[in-house]
């Protein structure tokens, strides 16, 4: 695993890089770089403590849950435990790791535990830009594929007569969740980004529909 896109921590990437494991290619090493990415930006117009963001960043996603589990939404707690592991091993002090658990426990949309930190504001935001955006889409449908799941629910694809379900139609996750997280970022700079990053997905999600709908529907 190439630890230099974690720069400038290399060294703590090179450390905790290697214990990652796990086959979801929408949670990967990729994913950490690009959520790296996200939350550099915001960091550089927000502050923060960019190494325990690094820290946060590298373990936030350390367990794997699958998506069909009905551990998922523990899934942010059971990773807070393991870098409290992780990072106790390496000899961080207890005030800053207790910070980056804190960081990883809230980061997640399922969990629902909000932020109370700056660091996990900024996590919590970094993370969830890559679900949104063409990243995000892309994320969903290779999400879907792994489920077996259809591309949408043909008689009503809009979920106006029925409870939606995105375990069984990839389009439901957009009015599932997608095209709500807009509304949750908590730092200007990540609610900057959301906006146009929301903007590329709800267009995917009307034009999509725009293909297969019925226009009586659309009406």
């Amino acid at each position: 695993m190439n630890s230099d896109l974690f720069a400038p921590f290399n060294e703590l990437a090179s450390k905790l890089l290697p214990m990652l494991s796990g086959t979801d290619g929408a949670h990967d090493v990729s994913h950490l770089t690009r959520v790296w990415r996200n939350v550099k930006e915001i960091q550089h117009h927000e502050g923060g403590d960019l190494e325990l963001l690094a820290a946060a960043v590298l373990l936030h996603d350390c367990v794997d849950v699958p998506k069909q589990s009905p551990l998922r939404s523990q899934a942010s707690r059971l990773a807070a435990a393991e870098a409290i592991a992780r990072l106790t091993a390496l000899g961080w002090s207890a005030t800053r790791i207790d910070l980056v658990a804190s960081a990883i426990e809230s980061h997640s949309y399922s969990a629902g535990i909000a932020p109370v930190t700056l660091e996990a504001c900024i996590l919590q935001d970094g993370d969830r830009l890559d679900a949104i955006g063409f990243t995000g889409i892309a994320r969903c449908f290779y999400t879907a594929g792994r489920m077996g799941s259809s591309l949408y629910e043909p008689s009503d694809p809009r979920g106006k007569r029925r409870a939606l379900n995105d375990a069984d139609f990839a389009l439901d996750h957009f009015p599932a969740k997608l095209l709500k997280l807009a509304e949750g970022f908590r730092t200007v700079t990540g609610r900057s980004i959301a906006a146009r990053r929301h903007e590329v997905i709800r267009s995917f999600y009307l034009g999509m529909l725009e293909e297969f709908e019925d226009p009586v529907e659309r009406a």
